[in-house]
């Protein structure tokens, strides 16, 4: 497993860490509940970035909060209270503990990303074939789920088949949560349309309480875990600019930072001018969505 060079998680009184992500670390409160708090660090081709993004953790969480609110008639969420410890206050949720679904509920409404190189190579994503002659940013003829595997920290998700989840974890689950992720998918898509935005595809993560009921947990549609474009500049047949970190992927692949992918080693520092227009991208999507000023 790579090095992905994740800073130690800060102790919180009266909370056990449990986890470090390339984002999140996760905690235990007393009584069992979980605190999830989301940091202001960054992740680039597996690599966790010794440059933060400033607020980006707190903008993560206040987005996911608001998407929580227009989808809980949809489905219910992990999110329990925004109690938290000072130390984390603004970025971080006291959520249940779920038995957490091995995979990735991944919704596409536009083909970008992996989806585009399965389909160059098959004409399908996830075995679910398209239409021909679609481009990169192509809008689908409708919403499709093409499901991953959630994979171990630092190595990539893959993307599997609708049958391959089944076989996983049963073929009422796999239609249950294909058929919850398709609807999120199309509130979500509708809402962002609204105002301005297009969402081009997201990744949900679904577990369920000890009676059965699937919940929606871990973060939901920010720009770490969706593809939002700005409406209109769309324009199939280019990659689209976007309201996520390829501002940072851009810069550390350019000559500028001097850095070579295939060395094994991690991206050099940041430049200040990349970290500021990067958090001013996470700002914006955060104000056009929920029509809030940070």
């Amino acid at each position: 497993m790579p090095d992905l060079n994740i800073p130690t998680a800060p102790a919180i009184p009266g909370a056990r860490h449990l986890h470090s992500g390339k984002v999140r670390d996760l905690y235990e409160l007393p009584g069992g509940d979980l605190l999830m708090v989301a940091t202001d660090r960054i992740s680039i081709f597996d690599f966790v970035l010794d440059t933060t993004i400033p607020d980006k953790g707190e903008i993560l969480t206040r987005m996911s909060l608001w998407w929580f609110d227009q989808l809980a008639d949809l489905v219910p969420n992990h999110v329990l209270s925004t109690d938290v410890p000072a130390e984390v206050r603004g970025r971080a949720v006291v959520c249940e503990r779920l038995a957490m679904y091995p995979v990735e509920c991944v919704a596409r409404g536009y083909l970008t990303g992996s989806g585009l190189v399965d389909y160059q190579a098959s004409g399908a994503v996830c075995g679910v074939a398209l239409p021909a002659g679609l481009l990169d940013g192509s809008r689908l003829p409708e919403p499709v789920f093409t499901p991953a595997t959630k994979a171990e920290l630092g190595e990539h998700d893959e993307n599997v088949s609708y049958e391959a989840v089944a076989a996983t974890i049963g073929a009422d689950r796999a239609a249950e949560l294909r058929d919850l992720t398709l609807r999120v998918y199309g509130r979500a898509e509708a809402v962002a349309r609204e105002r301005g935005l297009i969402l081009a595809d997201t990744k949900l993560e679904f577990g369920a309480r000890p009676d059965g009921t699937t919940v929606l947990a871990d973060e939901v549609l920010t720009p770490d875990s969706s593809r939002f474009w700005p409406a209109g500049e769309w324009a199939p047949g280019r990659a689209q600019p976007s309201y996520d970190k390829q501002i940072v992927r851009n810069w550390a692949l350019s000559a500028e930072s001097g850095w070579d992918r295939s060395s094994g080693e991690p991206p050099p520092p940041l430049p200040a001018e990349v970290v500021e227009r990067t958090r001013s991208r996470y700002v914006e999507a955060y104000e056009l969505l929920t029509g809030s000023r940070f």
